[in-house]
């Protein structure tokens, strides 16, 4: 069984775009997508984190028009947005929160662990969705409540 990152990798492949795993960036810069080319940092340690930046990066190719490296432009932030949220909805998704759940993940690091991607990516799409949906929504048969704290529970 493929995990997750090799799952991406295979994507990215199929979509005829080349990875470069281990980039030298002299910047902090943790991925770039160019032209279907994906660098991901030499610098990313785990697993996890390689598959947080490559689906994002892939999320550049499937929703990312020209340069979009100068966020202080409005119509490039937008695109960045969307990206990430593509991003959280493919590696997170209020599916994958409920799935983590019903496999006895409790905390945000059991959570993270379990979904494949780091503790910080997990906050980040639990903080998108706060905004997206308000305190609390409906999904299949279970109520997502985002505050005070992340809980899940099967409505009545």
């Amino acid at each position: 069984m493929l995990s997750k990152y090799e799952e991406l990798l295979d994507e990215a492949a199929a979509e005829n775009i080349s990875v470069d795993e281990n980039y030298p960036f002299k910047s902090n810069l943790k991925g770039l997508y160019i032209d279907q080319h994906i660098a991901l940092s030499d610098r990313l340690e785990t697993t996890a984190e390689k598959t947080c930046i490559l689906t994002e990066e892939l999320g550049h190719h499937y929703s990312s028009v020209g340069n979009i490296l100068d966020t202080s432009d409005t119509g490039n932030a937008k695109q960045e947005h969307q990206t990430r949220m593509w991003s959280y909805d493919r590696l997170v998704g209020l599916h994958g929160l409920i799935d983590a759940y019903l496999h006895g993940c409790r905390e945000f690091h059991e959570t993270a662990e379990y979904l494949c991607v780091t503790e910080d990516e997990l906050r980040n799409a639990v903080d998108n969705y706060r905004s997206k949906y308000g305190t609390c929504t409906q999904y299949c048969q279970y109520n997502i409540i985002f505050e005070p704290y992340l809980k899940i529970e099967e409505r009545t």
